[in-house]
């Protein structure tokens, strides 16, 4: 059973909500279709946008969006924005045979939905051209903006850096640099701490209901297989133990229905919060990440610079008719 309470597209931002002339964006994404079949099949999604901001086409706008395209979203705004916190998406793998199934299908709506939601929430990340583009495109602007980005014309840029990567750590090997994982404060250590202690609790956790859900389901299912069988039997008996054995089987499958509804309440309203504060935790520590390489590349600049300085203090003593034009090459380069 599909529980309908918990969905965010009850969005705050509606224009219902807001005050007259206030600006607004009212994202929600809707009636989620299985499109083609076997290895291709895949769910599409309706995403429907409602705002009075200047920078967009209309006050609505619908297009069709699937997974892919919330992850194109996703990992743009990552590359752009550095050091800002990107919501999580839903995971992108599932069980083949459930992949389909209604409750799963329900709960990545859900999940894709409060992902867009709270992306329009942010002061920075709302004004970002890519959401307008996945929030107005048309299929084939969209398709050509997803390949442009992540296509061909990325790789070259790809390559590039992985080939600075390799001469970065040859020259360390070379120089004998050491660099620093990360910049070591108190503050910064006790929140790295904190978060990490964190992810494990709201992992042990999110287990836990994982199994009292999962046993709700089974014992509901016990229930219902165990009414039906005292039903068969009460039917090889008497019309006294009959009349007994059918109660009997009837109260248990009234247990079995409240079971599984039971399951679902904690499915929607305990273990899946669980698993969206695992993933913010997990985008959290992936914001951290960047500022981890932020600093070790801030220090190999410095490194880089110092170098410089030294060879051209050097170059002073050694060869006084070249120093003056490596000066002024350095000087304009830094």
């Amino acid at each position: 059973m599909i529980s309908p309470e918990r969905s965010p597209s009850q969005s705050p931002r509606s224009p219902a909500a807001a005050v007259a002339g206030a600006p607004f964006l009212s994202i929600s994404v809707t009636d989620p279709v299985k499109m083609g079949t076997g290895v291709q099949a895949y769910i599409s999604y309706r995403v429907i946008t409602k705002t009075n901001l200047p920078e967009f086409e209309g006050p609505e706008k619908i297009v069709i969006r699937r997974y892919s395209d919330f992850e194109w979203l996703h990992d743009r705004l990552a590359e752009r924005y550095k050091g800002i916190f990107i919501p999580p998406l839903p995971e992108k793998n599932a069980v083949e045979k459930f992949r389909f199934s209604k409750e799963f299908i329900e709960l990545r709506r859900q999940a894709l939905d409060l992902f867009v939601n709270r992306i329009a929430s942010h002061p920075e990340l709302k004004q970002s051209e890519v959401l307008r583009v996945f929030l107005q495109a048309d299929e084939e602007k969209m398709d050509r903006a997803r390949s442009y980005e992540t296509g061909i014309f990325k790789k070259p840029a790809d390559f590039l850096q992985m080939f600075k990567d390799v001469q970065s750590k040859v020259s360390d090997v070379v120089l004998g640099k050491e660099k620093p994982v990360e910049e070591c404060t108190p503050e910064y250590e006790k929140l790295k701490n904190y978060i990490f202690e964190l992810e494990n609790h709201l992992a042990e956790a999110q287990k836990q209901a994982y199994r009292l859900v999962k046993r709700h389901r089974e014992l509901g299912q016990s229930l219902a297989e165990f009414g039906k069988a005292i039903k068969l039997l009460g039917a090889c008996e008497g019309d006294v133990l009959e009349k007994v054995f059918s109660e009997v089987g009837s109260k248990s499958e009234m247990l079995s229905i409240k079971l599984q509804r039971e399951a679902d309440n904690l499915l929607f309203n305990f273990e899946e919060p669980l698993k969206d504060y695992v993933r913010a935790v997990q985008s959290i520590k992936a914001t951290m990440m960047d500022r981890a390489n932020a600093f070790r590349q801030h220090f190999d600049l410095d490194q880089e610079r110092k170098y410089k300085e030294l060879n051209l203090e050097k170059l002073k003593f050694m060869n006084p008719e070249k120093y003056a034009e490596a000066e002024s090459e350095f000087r304009g380069a830094s």
